[in-house]
């Protein structure tokens, strides 16, 4: 793993390629003597539109080194001289030679596609209005086949890890008793649920589905940015972009073996169902949502479609003998698989949040009484809590006995005065986020924050130091996207999906996010972040 210093922030050299580099230079001179225009006149037009230009360069002449690769950030497209990776080059070319008009046409198709099966996503802060599309773009993130298999491996190892981790903290606490972690990190942690100490979950299994976020930095090293495992979400849109893009464009997929990932909704039905209470054979699978005014509602409603399933809200169901039951046309019918979509507050006005009117009277028991299945497991919470990251690695060795195959970003802990030292010193260099946060809310991005910013940040830092963590600026990698002035880089992260059941499964590659603003970081769509289809090559 990189040092810290190694990993703090990197900004781009705004100041560089303001002169023609000598090769570009003598393609201004090549096109000047063709045009009849002046190198200087070449010069600006070459720089408002350089992005465009270098693209369609490097596909036509792929060895050639183009001055505006900014070699702080690593490009999933290009190397740093310029030349295209190998696993771009078939796409690139297809992409240089495709009408301007038809980009257009197929955007503007796409977009009103999305925007009639309602794949919308709420956006705080937006003065236009808080529900827009997801934007999308059709330059995908693209994945060799053997990148893949080290990040499946190093997915696989983790989630292992998690699942043996929260078994443990509710049972005999080892990890705990041996040293290896704070015991007062995990037992006064908000997401840690005493009503879960010594409840045995079906198949020993809490995190059902994890979202892992990975991040590319520097000089193309993979990190873990976080765990994603109370209510993963955002799955809807990988499978949901795969299909645009094959709707669109066809002949993309005759030219590449792209490994599929239709098969999700299937993969996750067939995992629910292999927890199921013992002795239930043929289980009853729902899906609860907290209801239409949900973010991500649309999600909901397309997983439950997807694997056949019933959509219920918790008005729909209640408890009776410490058994789940969902109410039909025919009358109570017994659940016994709950793919829950709302966080552990809101599942039981008996146990938890005594205002809910989202959750289901009586659940918690029935739960412990081993008579439903839920997924994710109620206290799953605590595993993906970033106050419990900086830990993970030291999971993976005293579990499993392994070195991690994934890395985790450094971490300052800001509950230790070195670091809160060190933290408040570097504020502006920095990342600070809440513990307890979630969808890029709750963050400071220090280089691009404002001095007022900074200094509020100080401020709430200060009476919680408890409450938050921070990280280095990491130089995310980037990849060419389509955006209202052109192609532009614009920064990236991936989400795989992984489930876990009687076995640890997951579909090749997950959810592209992009972050559209120019030069941001935050790559949620709750921030106005987009999404990419993203290609697990199979040769």
């Amino acid at each position: 793993m990189l040092a810290r210093s190694q990993l703090a922030a990197r900004q781009p050299n705004h100041t560089a390629g303001h002169a023609p580099s000598e090769c570009c230079l003598w393609f201004l001179r090549t096109i000047s003597w063709r045009s009849g225009r002046s190198v200087a006149t070449l010069w600006v037009l070459f720089r408002r539109f350089r992005y465009l230009a270098c693209f369609l360069l490097t596909v036509r002449y792929p060895t050639l080194a183009v001055s505006h690769m900014n070699a702080d950030f690593y490009n999933e497209m290009y190397d740093a001289d310029g030349t295209l990776r190998p696993h771009y080059r078939v796409f690139a070319e297809w992409l240089a030679a495709m009408p301007p008009e038809r980009r257009v046409r197929k955007q503007a198709e796409a977009d009103t596609a999305f925007h009639r099966v309602g794949i919308t996503f709420a956006v705080y802060g937006e003065k236009s209005g808080t529900e827009r599309l997801i934007p999308f773009d059709i330059i995908p993130r693209i994945v060799p086949a053997a990148e893949w298999a080290m990040l499946e491996a190093g997915l696989r190892q983790r989630v292992k890890a998690l699942n043996a981790f929260l078994h443990d903290i509710y049972h005999d606490q080892e990890i705990l008793s041996a040293g290896r972690m704070p015991a007062e990190q995990v037992l006064n942690n908000a997401q840690f649920r005493r009503e879960m100490v010594g409840v045995d979950v079906a198949s020993g299994i809490y995190a059902h589905i994890a979202g892992v976020d990975l991040v590319r930095a520097g000089a193309g090293e993979t990190y873990v940015l976080e765990d994603n495992l109370r209510v993963p979400s955002g799955v809807s849109y990988l499978l949901e972009d795969r299909k645009m893009m094959m709707r669109l464009f066809p002949e993309l997929f005759s030219r590449h073996l792209i490994a599929p990932v239709q098969h999700y909704p299937d993969m996750l039905l067939e995992n629910l169902r292999t927890v199921a209470p013992t002795g239930v054979v043929d289980p009853t699978v729902v899906v609860l949502t907290p209801g239409a005014y949900n973010s991500a509602y649309f999600e909901h409603t397309f997983l439950a479609q997807q694997m056949g399933i019933e959509l219920v809200e918790g008005r729909d169901m209640f408890v009776k003998n410490e058994t789940a039951f969902m109410r039909t046309t025919q009358g109570p019918q017994r659940v016994d698989v709950i793919y829950r979509r709302l966080d552990d507050d809101f599942l039981d006005p008996l146990a938890f949040n005594k205002e809910s009117m989202l959750g289901v009277p009586g659940l918690l028991a029935a739960y412990r009484a081993g008579q439903v299945t839920l997924a994710n497991a109620i206290g799953a919470g605590v595993a993906d809590d970033k106050s419990i990251y900086p830990y993970v690695p030291e999971m993976i060795r005293f579990y499993l006995g392994e070195e991690p195959t994934l890395h985790n970003v450094p971490t300052w802990m800001l509950r230790k005065p070195d670091d809160l030292k060190y933290v408040l010193a570097h504020l502006s260099e920095l990342v600070v986020k809440e513990v307890h946060g979630a969808g890029g809310y709750g963050m400071l991005v220090g280089p691009a924050s404002t001095s007022a910013e900074i200094e509020d940040f100080r401020a709430r830092i200060l009476a919680a130091p408890e409450k938050y963590i921070a990280q280095p600026t990491l130089a995310l990698s980037n990849c060419p996207t389509f955006v209202d002035s052109g192609v532009a880089p614009r920064h990236l992260d991936l989400r795989p999906f992984v489930l876990s059941g009687k076995s640890i499964s997951m579909v090749p590659g997950g959810l592209t996010r992009v972050a559209l603003r120019e030069g941001s970081l935050v790559v949620n769509s709750s921030q106005g972040g987009g999404t990419k289809d993203t290609w697990v090559l199979e040769n």
